[in-house]
């Protein structure tokens, strides 16, 4: 921020802003005492941000503005909501105080104004302020932490905080980058999944393509094109493909209208991620979408009439079965009710149909807001059960004093991206569980008791082990003991984190025997890799788990709380000083000493006066690639690309680790770096020589490792070999794609 006399052109604009804000909060505005309400707020905040520029140099009082139409228009929350987001920032920029909103706009704004404050506070905070108490964990995880218990408070205070993220973010060009690296990061560890769970479908997808214009610039350009050339070029195909449906659902009495709705950059570019596939096979690029008036008084419920609508259209078009999603009959846990199905238009393009009544359309678009507005009104939907029981779960977990903030980050971010699935009980009652739990998971879901004494299950009518991967449609019996009792094995395979935490719970009371067993299990499994269980691999163990003692160390296995999922790349590192900073990168340990303000670093591994650098193995970034770096305290930069999962996690705990890391320009010519394509096609012979011989004598690169693998007429495999930057990488991934038989070539993870 920076203060300068504001101009007339400064105060025009903002009363225009304002004047569009105005006449937003008037439609949700009971009456004109509520919309007075709000002017008084704005001539408030006005008045103490006056003189006040953002980075930008436009007015500060913009930024409230854009946050309170937000709040209004994509969120649409009321009167007492649009006058805090205005206010949000007064008590931390200016030299009002929490008491002297109160005074002027009552308890419930002083309230929600108070909360985003705090909020602001702790994530403003840098990790150099922590005190010297060596048990505090990150505080990024701890600002998340107390970002989430406003849901114990009131909601309203984390929606206003998700409008004012997605503003920053819209105006994140103006930010540094090792600053805009730490703020998208936090985006999509928390921000991001949690406006999906609260169901602001909206603001999740603008959210997400900011994030990837500015982590994968070259990819959010070439896709975004793509997908505007696809619109033009299909745009008749499409008014076709309506046509008809319009037609029918009119002649059948129905008051509609139908959006269309494109795939976003973000969307594709993940998809294209996730199944290793190009462009071209992205098939659901576009939907459309029925949203209809439902008739209150109707013999139907606004189910029927939703399978009515799809009845309709099914007899113009034929549909794919399995691609069927029925939100409707079973709504997700934050409230989405739709009937997904996919058709196959006169031209044979498969397009996605969304059929939703208004209501339906409200809470998709709005989410918890519109379900709780609802809800008000009487009008109880399918979806309300799910919603408040999510937030019951997640309230649970937050005031669990036994889980400190590094957990309780991870188990939050767990549940908020987790899938799930829907299951019923032996009377047929629907409950949901996260995808991949087990009929133990489900067990203690019913009761902690079922749980305890669980000895096997019925799925289905079919005998099954405890350990079963339950699958939505599913329906459980639980069988039970008297005399039953929780198991050390049950940690290995339950999902759930409270079915895991009750189990915990029980092993705490019985901490000798779980440090024997934790012992022989450690032992075995170090044995079983081909180690010996000796005090140098008892040290490296302890360093690299942050265990305080060896009897801590042996419990936490013992109990179940210490994952031995990565043992064989932990017993691999025979660096101490690598274990201990993935140990600090992993947020288990501060930093012993500030981290060097220098913020901005050329790449240049042959510098020895320079500061050092490691490529991340996780993502293998080569020159050309977006990256961004993580400076250890003893000056050791690690590389990763800026859209590496990894990376995210890291830089959304430890914001003040980033460093922007530069290519050195002739870093292509003196190094060579690992990458893999994957690779798949039609068989034919000579194939496999074509390709070798093209890598090798033409380019000359250097193969290290190639695995192909045919059956029926058709391969696919892999090439793992060293290159110089990506743009060779891209030229070698166009030849390739060119040669006779191969369908796709991709970049994919070693």
């Amino acid at each position: 921020m920076s203060f300068s006399e504001f101009t007339q052109k400064d105060y025009d604009i903002i009363e225009r802003s304002y004047a569009v804000l105005k006449e937003s909060a008037r439609k949700r505005c009971a009456n004109e005492e509520e919309l007075a309400f709000v002017q008084k707020a704005f001539e408030f905040a006005n008045d103490a941000h006056r003189n006040v520029r953002r980075r930008s140099g436009e007015p500060y009082m913009l930024h409230p503005i854009a946050v309170a139409q937000i709040v209004v228009d994509d969120i649409g929350l009321g009167y007492k909501s649009i006058s805090a987001a205005l206010l949000h920032d007064v008590v931390e920029d200016t030299e009002y105080t929490v008491e002297d909103i109160q005074r002027e706009f009552g308890d419930k704004v002083a309230t929600l104004v108070d909360g985003l404050t705090k909020i602001k506070n702790v994530l403003d905070t840098e990790q150099k302020n922590l005190d010297s108490d060596a048990s505090q964990q990150s505080l990024q995880a701890e600002n998340f932490k107390r970002i989430l218990l406003t849901l114990n408070d009131d909601v309203r205070v984390v929606l206003i905080k998700l409008a004012d993220r997605l503003h920053n973010c819209r105006t994140i060009e103006h930010m540094p980058e090792h600053k805009r690296d730490k703020i998208l990061s936090e985006t999509m560890f928390i921000f991001i999944p949690l406006a999906h769970r609260l169901g602001l479908y909206s603001i999740k997808s603008e959210l997400e393509n900011i994030w990837l214009r500015y982590k994968e610039p070259e990819a959010y350009a070439d896709i975004t094109a793509r997908i505007d050339k696809n619109i033009h070029e299909r745009e008749k195909e499409m008014n076709e493909f309506v046509q008809p449906i319009s037609e029918a659902l009119t002649a059948a009495g129905f008051k509609f209208e139908i959006k269309r709705r494109v795939k976003t950059p973000y969307s594709a570019w993940h998809k294209m991620q996730v199944k290793q596939i190009p462009f071209d096979e992205v098939y659901d690029l576009y939907a459309i979408r029925i949203i209809f008036d439902a008739t209150r008084d109707s013999k139907d419920s606004e189910r029927d009439q939703c399978y009515h609508i799809f009845s309709i259209i099914t007899g113009i078009y034929r549909y794919m079965p399995e691609r069927l999603r029925d939100w409707v009959k079973h709504p997700k846990s934050n409230g989405y009710e739709s009937l997904h199905c996919t058709l196959l238009s006169n031209t044979g393009v498969w397009v996605e149909v969304q059929i939703r009544t208004r209501r339906m359309d409200d809470i998709a678009e709005k989410g918890i807001a519109a379900h709780w507005a609802y809800k008000k009104d009487g009008y109880l939907g399918e979806g309300d059960k799910e919603m408040d029981t999510w937030l019951s779960r997640i309230k649970d977990i937050l005031v669990n004093p036994d889980v400190n903030a590094l957990e309780l980050l991870d188990i939050i971010h767990n549940d908020l991206t987790s899938a799930e699935i829907y299951v019923y009980t032996p009377k047929g009652e629907q409950r949901t569980i996260q995808k991949g739990a087990t009929a133990l998971d489900f067990a203690f879901l019913i009761h902690s008791e079922v749980g305890s004494k669980a000895i096997a299950a019925k799925v289905n009518q079919r005998l099954v082990k405890l350990s079963h991967v339950l699958k939505t449609g599913d329906k459980i019996e639980i069988i039970t003991a008297e005399d039953g009792k929780p198991q050390h094995d049950w940690l290995q395979f339950l999902v759930t984190h409270r079915a895991r935490n009750i189990v915990v719970e029980y092993f705490k009371t019985q901490r000798r025997q779980s440090v024997e067993f934790g012992r022989q299990t450690l032992e075995t499994q170090v044995e079983s890799l081909g180690y010996k269980l000796d005090e140098g691999t008892l040290q490296r163990l302890e360093v690299a788990y942050n265990a305080p003692s060896r009897e801590e160390l042996f419990f936490r296995i013992g109990i179940g709380s210490q994952n031995l999922n990565n043992l064989a790349d932990v017993l691999k590192r025979s660096s101490g000083n690598r274990l201990s900073w993935f140990k600090k990168m992993l947020g288990r340990e501060q930093p012993d000493q500030k981290v060097s303000a220098q913020r901005e670093f050329i790449i240049d591994t042959d510098d020895p006066a320079g500061p050092q650098f490691a490529i991340a193995s996780c993502c293998n970034p080569i020159p050309g690639d977006p990256v961004v770096g993580f400076k250890a305290p003893d000056g050791t930069i690690t590389i990763h690309k800026k859209s590496c999962p990894v990376a995210e996690s890291i830089a959304a705990l430890h914001g003040d680790w980033v460093v922007v890391p530069k290519w050195l320009e002739h870093a292509a010519e003196d190094n060579s770096f690992l990458v893999r394509l994957s690779l798949r096609g039609i068989d034919r012979v000579g194939l496999l020589n074509e390709i070798s011989r093209y890598l090798s004598l033409v380019m000359g690169v250097n193969m290290r490792r190639l695995n192909l693998s045919a059956e029926s007429g058709l391969f696919e495999g892999y090439i793992d070999l060293y290159v110089n930057s990506r743009e060779i990488l891209e030229k070698m991934i166009r030849k390739l794609s060119s040669i006779e038989g191969i369908d796709n070539v991709s970049r994919s993870e070693l």
